[in-house]
């Protein structure tokens, strides 16, 4: 009886198991990805179901406004419209001053948004990096101001406007005309100051490193070129942020401008102008009309949220404040 020596075997079954590792490995990749995916199903169903129902509403007012006043008439509901009315929008153009409208939406929203981020930003150095007298409670202040909705503040505020002096026909005293009323700074003054967003960005701005700011200022390096060419491009995914909110915040704001421009239509904006479609719009085929129109209104912020989208999801996922600012220091320490 002959026997295979030990070595030959040996090495057979070496080189057997290098052949099988690499599949093992596999299946062991394989089985740990697919109980990972398991785990995430959940989530990602819940997350989906949540984008139909966000984005269902504005796909049917889309399909609405290219439908026609048949279709809009038919019974069972036409979805989907066989040919599509495209005319729709330039017919909305043409019957409303929805581009004056649209004008005067992105000129003030704009604004309000460069002096938000300007003040907000500026406010929020100040009361992070520098030490001065009262600074807490200046920042307690800014804490509380934000438990009062500016519903509150509407009426005073209106009058404030109302009897500024020497403006809109008003003489020393502030009587006799309608001051800033039916005026783009009556748009835009109320909101230059946003208390949240001074919060916000202080609470950023705690976590850039002081030890880069000394250095600036030892480098001669005044505090107006410390707070642009080092504070400001480290907190830029800070800025993107309160950037979109108040772009959107604004852009959909209908009270107050209501409030300031019923006698100035031309000032009027697009929000605005969608609540007067209303009683301008009436029939079938005008209700198509009204949804072109919101669709057209709609598009800017739809169009800024895609060209930041990739900033504002990296800025929100990847930015946050630094631990000491949740827990701002006592008066003389730093």
């Amino acid at each position: 009886m002959s026997v295979a020596p030990v070595a030959p075997r040996l090495r057979d079954q070496a080189a057997g198991d290098a052949v099988r590792a690499p599949a093992r490995r596999r299946r062991l990749a394989w089985r740990e990805r697919l109980r990972i995916r398991r785990g995430r199903l959940v989530p990602v169903l819940l997350l989906a179901l949540g984008a139909v129902v966000m984005v269902v509403p504005f796909g049917d007012m889309l399909l609405g406004a290219l439908r026609s006043p048949a279709e809009r008439l038919a019974r069972p509901p036409v979805y989907f419209p066989a040919d599509p009315q495209w005319g729709n929008f330039r017919l909305v153009f043409e019957t409303l001053p929805l581009a004056l409208w649209l004008f005067n939406s992105v000129v003030v929203t704009l604004a309000i948004t460069a002096c938000q981020l300007l003040t907000s930003t500026m406010a929020a150095y100040a009361l992070a990096k520098f030490e001065f007298r009262g600074r807490d409670w200046i920042l307690r202040f800014v804490l509380g101001a934000q438990l009062f909705p500016f519903f509150l503040l509407i009426i005073p505020t209106f009058f404030m406007l109302r009897y500024v002096p020497l403006l809109g026909g008003n003489d020393w005293t502030g009587s006799g005309g309608t001051g800033l009323l039916n005026t783009y700074p009556a748009l835009v003054l109320p909101f230059v100051l946003s208390w949240y967003g001074i919060f916000m960005m202080r609470q950023f701005i705690v976590g850039v490193p002081t030890d880069i700011i000394e250095a600036g200022r030892m480098d001669g390096a005044g505090e107006w070129a410390i707070f642009w060419r080092i504070v400001v491009p480290i907190v830029r995914p800070a800025l993107t942020i309160l950037g979109v909110f108040v772009f959107i915040y604004h852009w959909n704001e209908v009270i107050w401008t209501l409030t300031v421009t019923r006698s100035a239509p031309e000032l009027q904006t697009a929000p605005i102008g969608v609540y007067l479609l209303r009683s301008a719009f009436e029939d079938q085929r005008n209700l198509s009309l009204q949804q072109a129109a919101i669709v057209v209104t709609i598009l800017p912020v739809v169009v800024l949220f895609l060209l930041t989208q990739r900033h504002y999801l990296q800025s929100a996922a990847t930015s946050r404040p630094a631990p000491e600012a949740l827990h701002p220091p006592e008066a003389g320490t730093r």
